[in-house]
């Protein structure tokens, strides 16, 4: 029997077969840290987002200072009459006789 001697094509293909293989892996991972939901061009977006919610988160901030000096002015201990009488005044509808009452829409 006579042996066949492999193609040259063939022999080429097979050795090529691996190099192919890990350059297009490597491609894949090229793109995805470029363009993936992580990648280089997420960062801007990412900025964007951060700015954003520091701005929100500065805003709470300053609001959470505001209800911390209103608590702190109705502290039982020693509570500032002025708040006291806002906040009946607010919670029963109750009016002086001399008030003048102006309705806001």
């Amino acid at each position: 029997m006579a042996r066949r001697k492999p193609s040259v094509l063939r022999n080429t293909l097979r050795r090529a077969a691996l190099p192919a293989l890990v350059v297009t892996v490597m491609g894949f991972f090229g793109v995805y840290a470029f363009l993936g939901p992580n990648g280089l061009l997420a960062l801007g977006d990412y900025k964007r987002q951060l700015a954003r919610r520091e701005q929100v988160y500065a805003a709470l901030d300053k609001r959470r200072e505001v209800l911390r000096n209103r608590v702190a002015l109705l502290d039982p201990d020693h509570a500032n009459p002025d708040m006291v009488d806002e906040m009946v005044r607010k919670e029963l509808n109750v009016t002086h006789p001399d008030e003048v009452i102006v309705p806001l829409k």
